[in-house]
C-alpha cells in the first residue's frame, strides 16, 4: 500500500479516521462516508468541458461536490475549495494516512506565453521565493496557523515545450511537524489558462508521487479548442505572467486578485498553499519591475 499524505504539506498533527468522525459527523462511521462518494471511472469530461481524464483501473474521479465533501469532512480542510475535481487512486482508502488525490483545478487567466522559459535563474527564483515565505508567514500566523518554511527544490522546475507541461516540486517544513512534506506540481498550459494539477505526500515518497503524476499527466488533455495551440492571436488573452512568475504562485499574478487567491490559500491550507505561497514577495516585485521596465523601455525577459 501507498504511504501516501502521512506527512501533509501544512499539517501539524496527522490525519486520523477518528478525526473524521468527531469533525464531520459523529454518527457516521467510515464506510458510510465513503459510501456518500460517488467514485467515477473511464472516461471523464471535467466541468466546463475544459478538459478530459481518460482514467486507466487504477484511477477514480470524485466531481467538484464530491471532492469537497473528501478535502473538508475526509480531511479536515475549511469548506470553500473551488476545484475541478479529484483524481484518487482505486487501491487506497482515501480516508486512510495512505489514502492521496490530486487535486485539479483550471485557473483562467490568459494564454501564458513560455518565452521566458530558458533564461529563468532557478537559485535565485527559490531564494526570492523563501522571502516570499517568510512574508506569507505573517498571515498564517494571524489565521491561527504555525509557520510553513520552503527547504528547497525536491525538483527543480522543468518545462517540456513539446508538450506545454511545467513540472516541479517543492520540499517544505511546517512549524512543529517532525516530517518535511513534498507539493507536487503540475501545469498544463492550454489556449486561455492553467491546469493544475496537485499532489502532497511527504519527503519519503517522493520517487513514488513522481511516478503516479507522469502516469496522471499521460491520461490528462484539454480538449479540442482549449489545447495550447488553438491560441488565437487576434481575439484571445494574454496572461500577465510567464512560467518563471507561475512557478512562483502564477494565478496570484493577476492584479486585484488577491482576496479569491486568499481564499483558495485558505481552503487548501493543510496541503495545498504553496503554490501562490510566493504573493507576498517576489511575485509583487516582479510585476513591479516588469511595470517600471514598461515604462522605460527596458526587456527583462532573459534577466529572470
Amino acid at each position: 500500500m501507498r504511504r501516501l499524505f502521512t506527512a501533509l504539506l501544512c499539517l501539524s498533527l496527522a490525519i486520523s479516521l477518528p478525526a473524521v468522525a468527531a469533525d464531520s459527523a459523529p454518527q457516521m462511521t467510515a464506510q458510510q462516508f465513503l459510501a456518500s462518494l460517488t467514485f467515477r471511472e473511464g472516461k471523464i469530461t471535467l466541468p466546463g468541458e475544459i478538459a478530459t481524464l481518460d482514467l486507466p483501473p487504477n484511477f477514480r474521479y470524485l466531481d467538484p461536490a464530491d471532492a469537497e465533501k473528501l478535502i473538508t469532512d475526509g480531511w479536515g480542510n475549511p469548506p470553500g475549495a473551488k476545484t475541478l475535481g479529484m483524481i484518487v487512486p482505486s487501491d487506497v482508502n482515501p480516508l486512510s494516512q495512505a489514502g492521496w488525490g490530486v487535486v485539479v483545478t483550471y485557473d483562467k487567466d490568459g494564454h501564458v506565453k513560455d518565452d521566458d522559459a530558458d533564461h529563468i535563474n532557478y537559485a535565485d527564483l527559490l531564494n526570492d521565493m523563501k522571502q516570499g515565505m517568510e512574508e506569507h508567514n505573517k498571515e498564517r500566523k494571524q489565521q491561527g496557523y504555525p509557520a510553513m518554511s520552503l527547504v528547497g527544490w525536491a525538483e527543480q522546475p522543468s518545462y517540456d515545450k513539446a508538450q506545454h507541461k511545467l513540472y516541479w516540486a517543492k520540499e517544505l517544513h511546517t512549524e512543529g511537524s517532525n516530517d518535511n512534506g513534498l507539493n507536487y506540481n503540475i501545469r498544463v498550459l492550454g489556449r486561455e489558462g492553467v491546469l493544475v494539477l496537485n499532489a502532497v505526500s511527504g519527503m519519503v515518497q517522493i520517487a513514488e508521487v513522481k511516478q503516479e503524476m507522469k502516469k496522471v499527466t499521460a491520461f490528462t488533455d484539454f480538449t479540442p479548442g482549449h489545447r495550447y495551440s488553438d491560441f488565437n492571436a487576434n481575439t484571445d488573452k494574454v496572461a500577465e505572467y510567464g512560467i518563471a512568475a507561475l512557478v512562483a504562485g502564477g494565478v496570484a499574478a493577476k492584479l486585484g486578485f488577491f482576496g479569491k487567491i486568499f481564499a483558495v490559500l485558505l481552503a487548501f491550507k493543510k496541503f495545498i498553499v504553496l503554490g501562490v505561497a510566493a504573493l507576498g514577495g517576489w511575485l509583487w516585485k516582479l510585476l513591479g519591475r516588469k511595470k517600471e521596465a514598461a515604462a522605460s523601455g527596458v526587456d527583462l525577459s532573459k534577466q529572470e
